[in-house]
């Protein structure tokens, strides 16, 4: 069993997972899309490890998008997802809040019908360890 430790953007919420991630999908269905404001969301599951809030816990807030399954939960101050529990005895923790590494590859890309054009091809745009000059990205 492995515990993983996580945060917001402005460091007000702190959380630990105590336990495995049974699955690690890449989500290109429209709401997360918008949610994320990319082309697809990186979330783990479980359905046996634990959530727990260090600190910040009443910052935390979550929205359901009437009329479906999607949920969110993140930082009221900064706008961070954050992991939820909206659907009883499931925990979903967004990659990206994590500080711990993941080593888990992900499972598979789900809604990839829904996949932007703009996600195909990927590994020929250029590649930059940092912010690019504006020279390069001309």
């Amino acid at each position: 069993m492995t515990d993983h430790y996580g945060s917001c953007l402005c460091g007000t919420v702190s959380f630990q997972v105590k336990g495995d991630f049974d699955s690690f999908y890449l989500c290109h269905c429209r709401h997360c899309q918008k949610d994320t404001g990319s082309s697809h969301a990186a979330n783990l599951f479980s359905h046996s490890a634990k959530l727990v809030w260090q600190s910040g816990s009443e910052a935390v807030v979550s929205f359901t998008l009437p009329g479906t399954r999607h949920n969110k939960s993140f930082c009221k101050l900064c706008g961070s997802a954050l992991p939820n529990t909206q659907v009883a005895g499931l925990l979903v923790v967004p990659a990206g809040c994590l500080d711990s590494q993941i080593t888990m590859l992900p499972t598979a890309h789900i809604f990839s019908s829904g996949k932007a054009v703009w996600d195909e091809r990927l590994e020929e745009v250029p590649k930059f360890e940092g912010l690019p000059t504006w020279t390069a990205i001309k």
